[in-house]
């Protein structure tokens, strides 16, 4: 599969959590980024993947690892046993600098998951993440501390090496620094300025890499993030507007109407069409670590003739070649999606 077209995905949650271990579901998708770190514990099974266009296989008893923004996909052609977590590495402070510094040298630690102390972690932290985990008091808290030991014993066993220079370690340090600075006035100058790169060669990975402008890249994050605000705070219109970056409220309107599909005032009437509230935790200002609202990005897509384009599909997927008509440019809510939707995990 071509790694020309990457999707970037926009999540809303702190853990994305499926159990396959029923093997129900095969472990594909296409070539994307997020800011998340992906984790995949392989019980059964053999899938291809794909990170920074290095080709790899994950087999049973393997576990695979990608950092924040590193592009990545697998290729599958059978029925995988598995647990899949992608999480938001704000949960662990104490390793942010490891996360943000470099990329491991491989995403695969051959035979972690046949550890014992690594698999009894697995576990742990799936049964927490399970809907029939009892939501406590302390539940978040336990979660949080399963992921820091996890997450010390899987990079007690990586090598954790520099960014490269290629294109893939470029659009990595383009994307970190746009999602940490999209409430700012951001143009390609700035970026420039800042990482040293030409700005002719950062709208070119846009265009390339992404399929779609720097300007329309910027302007989903922003829109991401007001709907956190719209759904979860009582500001203003005009005010979330200029919280989030936009210059103009007649700017963010259609922006949020192009992404969104109606208005910020119809969102927010709807509730934000069944996008959790937030407002007890929102924080008065912006911050990157607020996770943004569940559409993503609009970018053109294979046909259903060239690839499926389900993520992580499973029998009762939305984008399933059986339940809908694929087109060539869609919003692919299909990726790590919400609990509403029956592509969940």
């Amino acid at each position: 599969m071509s790694m020309n077209l990457v999707k970037y995905e926009v999540k809303n949650k702190d853990i994305y959590f499926r159990d396959n271990r029923s093997g129900k579901g095969k472990l594909r998708c296409l070539p994307h980024l997020h800011r998340e770190l992906e984790l995949v514990c392989m019980l059964e099974g053999e899938t291809v993947t794909y990170v920074d266009s290095v080709r790899d296989v994950l087999r049973s008893g393997d576990v695979f690892l990608t950092f924040p923004n590193q592009i990545h996909f697998y290729e599958s052609n059978q029925t995988e046993k598995y647990y899949i977590f992608i999480i938001k590495p704000d949960l662990m402070p104490d390793l942010m600098g490891i996360f943000t510094s470099g990329v491991p040298s491989s995403a695969i630690i051959r035979g972690a998951a046949n550890q014992p102390q690594i698999r009894g972690l697995f576990d742990s932290l799936a049964e927490l993440c399970s809907p029939s985990s009892s939501d406590s008091d302390f539940t978040a808290t336990r979660r949080r501390g399963y992921l820091l030991a996890l997450f010390s014993e899987l990079l007690s066993q990586m090598t954790v090496t520099r960014l490269s220079v290629g294109d893939s370690g470029a659009l990595r340090s383009i994307v970190a620094f746009c999602e940490k600075n999209f409430s700012e006035n951001l143009s390609l100058s700035l970026l420039e300025e800042k990482l040293h790169l030409n700005k002719y060669y950062i709208s070119h990975l846009f265009s390339e890499k992404l399929g779609l402008r720097f300007n329309d890249y910027v302007n989903s994050l922003r829109v991401s993030e007001a709907c956190r605000y719209l759904v979860g705070s009582d500001y203003s219109i005009t005010e979330i507007s200029e919280i989030v970056g936009f210059n103009t409220l007649r700017t963010f309107n259609r922006a949020f109407m192009k992404q969104m599909g109606m208005s910020p005032s119809e969102y927010r009437k709807n509730d934000g069409a069944a996008v959790q509230s937030t407002k007890d935790t929102l924080p008065a200002q912006p911050s990157s670590s607020i996770p943004a609202c569940r559409p993503v990005t609009p970018v053109p897509m294979p046909s259903c003739e060239s690839a499926d384009p389900c993520a992580y599909d499973d029998d009762s997927c939305a984008y399933d070649e059986d339940l809908c008509s694929c087109t060539d440019s869609h919003v692919d809510s299909c990726a790590y999606d919400d609990d509403e939707d029956p592509c969940a995990f």
